[in-house]
C-alpha cells in the first residue's frame, strides 16, 4: 500500500461506484423515473444490510460450535445478535420509503421486472439456511418448486446467486443446530448435574405449573356467569395441562433436554450464571421476531401498492408472502416456552443455587 497517498472518504467507501448503480436495466438513472430509482435504491440497501447480518450470524454460529461457550464469547454472541436486531429494525423502516411509491407510478415500470422477484434474493435464502430453516418446511415457489431453481437462469444455467446458496447449504452446522447443541449441555443440576437432572427439574416444574392452573381454574369458575361454564373451563384447562406435558416430556430424549434447558434458563434468569444465557435466548427470539416483521411489512407494502395480483416472479404474490411470515419460524420452542412460564415467586427451588448464584462454598 502506498502510505504517501492520503485516504479520502470517496475512495474509502467507493462513492462514485456506489452512486452509479441505481440505473436499473438502462444503467443510467437519468433515463428512468425518480420512483424507479427509489425502488432500486431501497432494495440495494436491503442487500447491504443482509450482507452485514450474514457476517454477524456466521461469526455467532462459529462461537456456538465450541465445546464450551465462554462468558467472554457469550457477551460477543449477545452483542452480535443485538446488532442484527438493530439492522432489521432499520430495514423494516425502509418499507415506509417504498410505500411512498404511488401505485400507478410503480405500474409504469413493473413490467420490466418480469420474472424478477424478491424471492430471488440469494442473501435472504442464505439467511434462512444459516439460521436453520429446514428444506422440508419451505413453501413451494411458483412453478419452480425450488429456491435453488428460482436462482438459476432459463434452462437451469447456474448463476452466482445459485452458487452462493448452494455453498451456504454445505456450511454446517446451522445456527439453530449449534444453539441446540449448546442448550443440550446446560448443567441443570449445577455442580451436581447428572443424566437425569433435566427430568427432575421437569417433574418439579410440572407439579408447580399444575398448581397454578388449579388456582387459575378456580378463579375462572368463581367469576363464570353461564351455566355450562364449568364444563367448558375444565376442558380448556385439561387441554392446556396435556399440551404442556406433551411439550416438556417428548419421546425424543435430546429434544426433552433442550426444552428443559430453555425453560430452566427462562425460569431462573436472574441468577448470575444464567443471566447471559438468558440474554442469548432473548437475542435469538428478538432476531426471529424482527425477521417475521420484515416479511409482514413486505407483504403489506406489496398489498398496498399492487393489491393481490400475481407476483412478477410467478408466485401468488401477497398470499405467498403472508405464508412465509406465518410458517417460517426456525426457533418455535423458544416461543412455545413463553406459554409455560409461571410466577417466579412460586417457581420450584433452584437445584444447585450456590453454583448458579456464584456463591463460594464454605
Amino acid at each position: 500500500m502506498d502510505t504517501a497517498k492520503p485516504t479520502y472518504y470517496w475512495d474509502y467507501i467507493k462513492v462514485d461506484s456506489l452512486l452509479s448503480l441505481q440505473g436499473g436495466l438502462e444503467q443510467d438513472d437519468s433515463n428512468i423515473s425518480t420512483e424507479e430509482v427509489l425502488f432500486v435504491t431501497v432494495h440495494q440497501i436491503f442487500e447491504l444490510w443482509f450482507k452485514l447480518i450474514l457476517k454477524d450470524l456466521t461469526a455467532t454460529r462459529d462461537l456456538f460450535k465450541a465445546e464450551v461457550l465462554s462468558n467472554e464469547n457469550m457477551v460477543e454472541v449477545v452483542t452480535r445478535l443485538e446488532r442484527c436486531a438493530t439492522i432489521f429494525r432499520a430495514a423494516n423502516q425502509h418499507w415506509d420509503v417504498v410505500e411512498t411509491l404511488p401505485p400507478r407510478e410503480y405500474l409504469k415500470f413493473r413490467g420490466k421486472l418480469m420474472p424478477a422477484s424478491g424471492f430471488q434474493s440469494a442473501q435472504v435464502r442464505q439467511l434462512e439456511i444459516l439460521l436453520g430453516l429446514a428444506e422440508e418446511d419451505r413453501i413451494a415457489f411458483g412453478a419452480e418448486g425450488s429456491h435453488l431453481a428460482a436462482l438459476r437462469e432459463k434452462g437451469g444455467v447456474e448463476t452466482e446467486s445459485s452458487r452462493r446458496v448452494a455453498e451456504q447449504m454445505k456450511d454446517l452446522p446451522t445456527l439453530k443446530d449449534a444453539v441446540m447443541g449448546w442448550l443440550e449441555r446446560t448443567p441443570i443440576g449445577g455442580a451436581d448435574h447428572h443424566a437425569g437432572s433435566h427430568e427432575e427439574f421437569i417433574e418439579q416444574y410440572l407439579a408447580t405449573h399444575n398448581s397454578e392452573l388449579d388456582a387459575n381454574l378456580k378463579m375462572a369458575k368463581a367469576v363464570a356467569s353461564m351455566a355450562d361454564d364449568d364444563t367448558r373451563l375444565d376442558g380448556l384447562y385439561d387441554k392446556e395441562r396435556a399440551s404442556v406435558k406433551a411439550f416438556l416430556k417428548p419421546d425424543d430424549e435430546r429434544t426433552a433436554r433442550i426444552r428443559a434447558a430453555i425453560l430452566f434458563i427462562e425460569t431462573y434468569a436472574e441468577e448470575p450464571l444464567l443471566a447471559w444465557p438468558h440474554r442469548v435466548l432473548e437475542g435469538i427470539l428478538e432476531l426471529e421476531q424482527l425477521f417475521v416483521i420484515f416479511r409482514q411489512r413486505h407483504a403489506r407494502m406489496v398489498e398496498r401498492i399492487i393489491g393481490r395480483r400475481t407476483g412478477t416472479g410467478g408466485t401468488a404474490g401477497v398470499d405467498y408472502l403472508d405464508q412465509t411470515a406465518l410458517k417460517y419460524r426456525i426457533f418455535p420452542d423458544l416461543w412455545t416456552v413463553r406459554s409455560l412460564l409461571i410466577n417466579p415467586n412460586v417457581a420450584p427451588s433452584l437445584a444447585g443455587a450456590d453454583f448458579f448464584g456464584l456463591k463460594a462454598e464454605g
